[in-house]
C-alpha cells in the first residue's frame, strides 16, 4: 500500500494532512460561517443602558453579551457571558439585527391548537342553550356523551368528555343541559 498525505501515522503526519486536505477550508467556512454584522444603530453603552433598565434577567444577560461584542470582545466569549453556545448567540444576533432588543426576550410557546374552532364552539353553545329536540336526538337533555356523539357526527371532531365539559365554562354556561342557565357564581367576575 501506498500511504496518501491524507491517512496520517504520526503527528507530524497530521498537520501535514490537514494542510493537504483542500476540502478542509472549504468545509470550515461552511460549517463555521461569515461573523454575522451587528445593526450600525446600537452601540455598547447604548445595549447596557438597556440591560439596566429592562426587568427581564434573560434579555439583560443577552444584551449584555451584545454589548461586548459591540465593544470588540471576541463571540465565544460573548457566548460565555450569555451562557449559549456560538450557534444560539448567532441566532440571538440574528433575531437582534431583525427585530432589535425586543425579539431578545423570551416568547411565550404557541402551544397546542384549539380542537374546537369558533364557529364549532359558538354552535356548541348554542346547541346546549336551546337544548335537544327529543324527536331528532333522541335524549330529553344532553349530557356530555350526548354533546360528544353530537360534535362527532356535526363536524367529525372526536373530543373526551371532559374536554367538552370544559367548553360550557369557557361559553358561561353553567351545565350541560336543555334549558338555558345564567352563568355559574364561579363564573362570575366580581
Amino acid at each position: 500500500m501506498i500511504p496518501n498525505g491524507l491517512k496520517p501515522d504520526s503527528r507530524e503526519d497530521f498537520r501535514r494532512a490537514k494542510s493537504l486536505d483542500p476540502w478542509r477550508q472549504v468545509w470550515e467556512d461552511v460549517a463555521l460561517g461569515a461573523a454575522t454584522g451587528l445593526r450600525a444603530d446600537f452601540d455598547g453603552t447604548t445595549l447596557r443602558r438597556l440591560a439596566r433598565k429592562t426587568k427581564n434577567a434573560n434579555q439583560s444577560r443577552r444584551l449584555l453579551a451584545l454589548a461586548e461584542i459591540y465593544d470588540g470582545s471576541s463571540r465565544g466569549n460573548a457566548a460565555r457571558i450569555g451562557a449559549v453556545g456560538l450557534q444560539i448567540r448567532r441566532e440571538r444576533v440574528v433575531r437582534f439585527n431583525a427585530r432589535g432588543p425586543d425579539a431578545l426576550i423570551d416568547g411565550k410557546a404557541p402551544g397546542q391548537r384549539p380542537k374546537l374552532d369558533d364557529a364549532q364552539r359558538q354552535a356548541l353553545a348554542g346547541n346546549v342553550e336551546s337544548g335537544p329536540i327529543p324527536a331528532v336526538h333522541g335524549v330529553g337533555r344532553w349530557r356530555l356523551i350526548g354533546l360528544v356523539q353530537w360534535l362527532h357526527k356535526e363536524f367529525t371532531v372526536s373530543l373526551d368528555e371532559t374536554t367538552v365539559g370544559r367548553e360550557p365554562q369557557e361559553t358561561r354556561l353553567c351545565q350541560a343541559h336543555g334549558a338555558a342557565s345564567p352563568p355559574c357564581s364561579r363564573h362570575r367576575r366580581t
